[in-house]
């Protein structure tokens, strides 16, 4: 699994993830905020570096749309990451009614189960120096793994600690809200503007009053 790893002065953010890939990753989940990532760091003068990675280490990794290849440069070292997103997975959600056996993505997701991706990130989510962030089903792989009990998974909007996004699209707004969240607002809003694109949604924090019934 691809992921994205950014390094903002000497450390390192991990995307994602690092950016962590996987077999049959959803393209637009990796490249939406490795593209907002990497402007961003730009746009800072160089403090940020982003890579993407594997659970295997260097690897050509595959696609589930259209075959696309792309390269893990090292390894997920959740020791030497600042953030680490991981993507979802390309594909239908149920398998055909004709019984054809096919890949869906809940079979994609749980392949990841059988390989070195949840230990590493149990490691990195146990690391309060580490923040995690997912794009789309990325969420459901960490579920499946057991990595969520306990944890607050909030879903469409980031939190201050762990983000998760829905819809492939929503890769966007998360790399700009870690922009933002890393360099501020101004960085954040040079890439909206390079990109022609405006965030949604309103960011939730596990802070402040509860709401009562109205």
């Amino acid at each position: 699994m691809p992921s994205l790893f950014a390094k903002p002065d000497e450390r390192t953010f991990s995307d994602t993830r690092p950016k962590v890939l996987f077999d049959g990753f959803d393209p637009l989940d990796v490249i939406a905020p490795y593209d907002v990532l990497w402007a961003g760091g730009a746009a800072a003068g160089g403090a940020l570096t982003v890579e993407l990675v594997s659970a295997d280490g260097p690897r050509e990794v595959t696609g589930e749309i259209g075959g696309l290849v792309l390269r893990a440069t090292a390894m997920l070292d959740p020791d030497n990451a600042d953030l680490i997103i991981v993507p979802g997975a390309a594909g239908p959600i149920s398998a055909p009614e004709d019984g054809r056996e096919i890949d869906t993505i809940p079979i994609l997701l749980a392949r990841t189960l059988e390989t070195g991706l949840p230990a590493l990130m149990r490691k990195a989510l146990d690391n309060p120096r580490v923040t995690v962030a997912t794009v789309c089903g990325g969420s459901l792989a960490l579920a499946m793994a057991g990595l969520l009990d306990g944890r607050h998974a909030v879903t469409r909007s980031p939190s201050s600690t762990w983000s998760r996004h829905g819809g492939v699209t929503s890769g966007l707004d998360l790399g700009l809200y870690l922009l933002e969240r890393e360099f501020g607002p101004r960085i954040a809003r040079s890439v909206e503007e390079m990109f022609a694109y405006e965030r949604r949604g309103t960011v939730w924090r596990d802070t402040g009053l509860e709401a009562v019934a109205l």
